[in-house]
């Protein structure tokens, strides 16, 4: 398992003036390295983990949570093929293109050493948005790509250092529970009986898909003791 290429972008303007301030950062090209990777601060305040990496809609992305976007080149091959085009690492705005790993079967709390230093810890699927669908240019993306359910990993900086393109990706822990990537993505998108099953991933979780599995749970139990009561 490897780093296949370490993607930044730099903000950009976009058509539609509302999505992201009227920039965005998606563009995500490769560099070479090094890059210092370090946890950039909470949700609307932090950006980007990777130095030099523009995040510009600090609402909904970016921040300790979402600092790190990895995607398996193993299935960007596969969207070339079913779209019948060239999607370059770094084309789904990744800052990690990975060879060798299941990023959506990963477990959420899950830890990959990257190169000597860096640890990142999963959290979450990513999401997809309009800014997304804009940025491919193809109709309908998002419903599609969310059809897939193989969203890539966001992830939490552990501990901070410098990495590289061809580094060594190592996983060095995997939490005792079964709560994937895919999974926790199925639960937030379209299937939200499933959110209490990601209780199991405690506080590793993304802890805004954490209050929801919490909120839905509770509501469940409710439900469940109002009936008993009729």
């Amino acid at each position: 398992m490897k780093l296949l290429s370490l993607n930044l972008g730099q903000a950009a303007a976009v058509d539609v003036p509302e999505e992201s301030k009227s920039v965005t950062g998606i563009d995500k090209r490769p560099v070479a390295g090094p890059v210092r990777v370090a946890a950039p601060g909470p949700k609307g305040v932090g950006g980007s983990g990777l130095a030099g990496d523009a995040v510009c809609n600090r609402r909904h992305h970016g921040g300790n949570d979402q600092a790190v976007y990895a995607f398996a080149r193993e299935d960007l091959d596969a969207w070339e093929r079913e779209l019948g085009r060239d999607l370059p690492n770094g084309s789904f705005g990744e800052n990690l293109t990975t060879e060798g790993l299941d990023i959506s079967g990963a477990l959420i709390g899950e830890r990959w050493r990257i190169g000597a230093e860096v640890v990142l810890e999963v959290t979450a699927g990513r999401v997809p948005c309009l800014t997304f669908q804009r940025h491919l240019g193809e109709r309908g993306w998002v419903k599609r790509f969310a059809g897939k359910a193989e969203p890539g990993a966001y992830l939490r900086v552990v501990r901070p250092g410098e990495i590289r393109a061809g580094d060594p990706i190592e996983i060095v822990h995997r939490p005792d529970h079964d709560v994937t990537v895919a999974l926790t993505f199925r639960a937030t998108m379209n299937e939200r009986a499933l959110l209490p099953r990601l209780l199991a991933a405690g506080e590793a979780l993304h802890p805004e898909i954490l209050e929801s599995a919490r909120t839905y749970a509770a509501q469940l139990d409710g439900n469940t003791d109002s009936a008993t009561r009729g």
